[in-house]
C-alpha cells in the first residue's frame, strides 16, 4: 500500500485554499471550536480511508454535532489519563513525566486516530491496536518525524498566516495514513 508522502501532505491543504478560511470558526467560542473539532475528525477518517486529495467542505451543523458527540465520548479516557497522571504524580515525578512522555508519543496518537475512525468509547481503549505502532516501529517514527516536520514548516508559514489553517487541518495527517496501512 502507498504511504503519503510528504510533497502530497504539504499540498494537501492548499489544494482546496478557500477550505482555510474555516479556521475562522476559532473565534466562535465552544460552538465553533467544537465544529473545528468535528471537522478535523472528518479529515482524519477521510485519510484513512486513503482519501487526501483536498480539504471536506466545511458543514457546521454535522460537524458541531460530530466535535460534541466525540467530546463527550472521550471524557471518560481523558478522565482515566488524567487519574493515572495524578497517582503516578504522586508515587514518583520522574517517573509520571516518562510514562507521560511515552503515552504521549506512542499511545495517544494512534488511539485518536483509532477513536475518529470507529466512534466509540472503547475504541479509546483498544491497546491491541498498539502491536501495530511496535510491530512496524521504523514506519511508526517516521510518520511521527514527518508529522513533527510539516508542523515546524507550516509553524515558519504563520507568518503569512497560512501556516496556522494549514497546521491545524494537517495535524494527524500521517498518523491517519500509517493507520490506514497498518492498522485496518
Amino acid at each position: 500500500m502507498k504511504t503519503l508522502d510528504f510533497k502530497s501532505a504539504f499540498k494537501y491543504p492548499f489544494n482546496r485554499a478557500k477550505g482555510l478560511w474555516n479556521i475562522l470558526w476559532l473565534f466562535l467560542p465552544i460552538f465553533g471550536w467544537l465544529a473545528l473539532g468535528g471537522y478535523g475528525i472528518r479529515i482524519v477518517k477521510e485519510f484513512s480511508k486513503g482519501k487526501f486529495k483536498k480539504l471536506p467542505l466545511f458543514k457546521f451543523k454535522s460537524d458541531l454535532k460530530l466535535g460534541f458527540m466525540m467530546f463527550i465520548k472521550a471524557l471518560p479516557f481523558i478522565i482515566a489519563y488524567i487519574a493515572l497522571m495524578a497517582t503516578l504524580s504522586i508515587i514518583n515525578i520522574w517517573l509520571r513525566t516518562v510514562i507521560d512522555t511515552l503515552i504521549q508519543i506512542f499511545v495517544i496518537p494512534i488511539l485518536t486516530v483509532n477513536f475518529f475512525n470507529k466512534e466509540t468509547v472503547a475504541s479509546l481503549f483498544e491497546f491491541k491496536i498498539l502491536k501495530a505502532v511496535f510491530n512496524n516501529f521504523g514506519d511508526y517514527i517516521m510518520a511521527l518525524l514527518k508529522s513533527i516536520g510539516l508542523g515546524l514548516i507550516f509553524l515558519l508559514m504563520w507568518i503569512v498566516l497560512v501556516g496556522f489553517p494549514a497546521g491545524t487541518f494537517t495535524k494527524n495527517i500521517f498518523i491517519a495514513d500509517f493507520y490506514r496501512r497498518r492498522v485496518k
